[in-house]
């Protein structure tokens, strides 16, 4: 049976690393749910956050494979209890005088942020866990949803320790 994971890749920062990443899921068969990457607090490493549905022992075996890719220097899986994971929203709902009032206690209740208006739509921005972010979507629909762009997960563990601290001593190894 599968179940949705998040991994934590510490990756050197170069050029086509997610393409190689990505594709050893590709070639596994597996669904990505969700990808983001972005720069770390050490310019030459990036975190590739990758959700997916797999099942556990395919799944070991993806790591086993990526851990064996040059530019690939640590994979943690989070958990959701032991980690911060959220996402981020843009949408635009219909909102006339009629309804404005009404969206925008919805987006108040959700702790989200109008940051366009124009007469007819307000464009909303909205971070939260992945069901957070579903439910104020779900609590939009009977307005009209008109547009939405949504990120990938972007998931860190929680605590003192850090990812990099981890694997400082093998980072510099490498770059010696």
């Amino acid at each position: 049976m599968n179940t949705r994971h998040t991994l934590s890749v510490l990756v050197e920062n170069k050029p086509g690393v997610l393409t190689r990443v990505a594709g050893l899921f590709a070639r596994r068969a597996f669904n990505i749910h969700s990808l983001a990457v972005g720069e770390t607090e050490d310019p030459d490493l990036s975190r590739i956050t990758v959700v997916v549905d797999a099942a556990e022992l395919p799944l070991e075996q993806v790591t086993k494979q990526l851990n064996k890719l040059i530019n690939v220097i640590k994979i943690v899986e989070l958990e959701e209890d032991s980690s911060v994971q959220r996402e981020l929203l843009l949408v635009k709902v219909a909102a006339n005088d009629a309804n404005r009032a009404n969206v925008l206690q919805v987006v108040d209740l959700f702790r989200a942020h109008v940051v366009d208006m124009v007469p007819d739509t307000l464009t909303i921005e909205a971070t939260g866990s992945a069901g957070k972010v579903e439910a104020f979507l779900k609590a939009l629909e009977p307005y009209g949803i008109k547009e939405l762009v949504q990120s990938g997960a972007v998931a860190i563990g929680r605590g003192s320790r850090s990812l990099s601290e981890r694997v400082s001593a093998e980072l510099q190894l490498r770059r010696a």
